[in-house]
């Protein structure tokens, strides 16, 4: 069974957004050597998971974007999740790799349980916000990718903010990058 992973960004203080959905903080401490490891980390992926609003700010950037990530962004196959499914004309604009996203409208526990029991690579989460929150509170993620951002930006949106209880996390691997950036992978511990 593959597992699910979320890749966040977050601040010092805990924080994966603005109050707002702010998020320009993070490419202060953007750099070559982080961004060849989310390079690594993406061609892991058999499918994106996302939330409708990251899902249409990703269609915009990435087909056009120059950065070594849009590669792997662009050609792994997404599913989005979302109460409302779109209509087509709402899609036509997207580069064909994201115009061909399947919606996910069901049960979110549901949906992901589906999508781990097919066969392939790993399934990657990006978020947003709200969708993050709720692949942790209930219990979804196997696997926190974690990139800790050298800021502390005082209020926002925190991934960890709505859990019913205390999550207990093994530390699997630190990786520290020039500008500052440090990615965590935790697990969750069983039981």
């Amino acid at each position: 069974m593959r597992k699910l992973v979320l890749k966040m960004s977050m601040s010092l203080d805990g924080f994966v957004c603005g109050p707002d959905g702010e998020a320009g903080w993070m490419l202060r401490s953007r750099g070559e050597d982080s961004a060849a490891w989310l390079v690594e980390n993406l061609q892991q992926a058999g499918v994106h998971v996302v939330g409708s609003r990251t899902y249409h700010a990703m269609a915009r950037h990435w087909p056009t974007s120059p950065e070594p990530v849009a590669a792997p962004m662009n050609d792994i196959p997404k599913v989005v999740f979302t109460r409302q499914k779109p209509a087509e004309a709402d899609l036509s604009s997207y580069a064909e790799s994201w115009s061909s996203a399947r919606f996910a409208h069901g049960d979110l526990a549901d949906e992901i349980q589906r999508l781990k029991e097919q066969p392939g690579k790993d399934i990657f989460a990006h978020g947003g916000a709200g969708f993050a929150r709720s692949l942790v509170r209930l219990g979804l993620v196997d696997e926190y990718r974690l990139v800790v951002h050298p800021v502390a930006i005082g209020a926002g949106q925190a991934l960890f903010g709505d859990l019913p209880k205390p999550v207990n996390l093994d530390l699997v691997s630190t990786t520290v990058f020039k500008a500052g950036t440090m990615a965590q992978v935790y697990r969750p511990v069983a039981g």
